[in-house]
């Protein structure tokens, strides 16, 4: 997937930023179709590594479901996504809201894309899966959402961790 990797290091040029060791390793991870389960630090560039994700996931036509906690999230997320993406690619459900919805760059709550997958299974149209703040995955009330697009795969999702680390999540990491 060379012209996904030449647009992400074109997009790491203009942000001048640098491309760490571990953005590098996830980058390629991704673009080989690898799972990836990125815990780092604050600040560390887990976000450029989801814009990553869904640059290799438009490469190839799929469509990229960017999952949060809680809508305020999801909605900057969204206008995030937008900057780099523009408004015609990004959409955004929360369950109450719904904005260009047939985008193939989707932010939502986890709840909704747990919902889809439990609805559509193997046939829903999800290529790519950024999943924020995934150390809710292990959380009595609301880790269902995390673990049901696991559990009840759609079409070739590959998580993606950029939320903070928070302890260890036990078990092994999905593969």
């Amino acid at each position: 997937m060379p012209d996904a990797y030449d647009a992400i290091l074109e997009h790491v040029d203009a942000q001048g930023l640098t491309l760490y060791d571990h953005r590098e390793e996830a980058i390629l991870s991704l673009l080989a179709g690898d799972n990836v389960v990125l815990a780092t630090p604050t600040g560390s560039g887990k976000s450029l590594v989801a814009m990553a994700a869904a640059t290799a996931a438009l490469a190839e036509d799929r469509v990229t479901f960017y999952t949060a906690p809680i809508k305020a999230l999801v909605s900057e997320k969204f206008f995030d996504l937008v900057e780099v993406f523009g408004a015609a690619d990004v959409g955004m459900l929360t369950g109450d809201v719904a904005v260009n919805a047939d985008a193939p760059v989707i932010c939502c709550t986890a709840e909704v894309l747990a919902n889809i997958a439990l609805r559509e299974g193997a046939g829903a149209d999800v290529g790519m899966v950024v999943m924020d703040e995934f150390h809710f995955y292990g959380e009595p009330g609301r880790g269902w959402a995390w673990q049901v697009p696991l559990i009840e795969p759609p079409a070739g999702p590959v998580p993606v961790d950029v939320g903070h680390p928070r302890g260890h999540l036990g078990g092994s990491p999905p593969t």
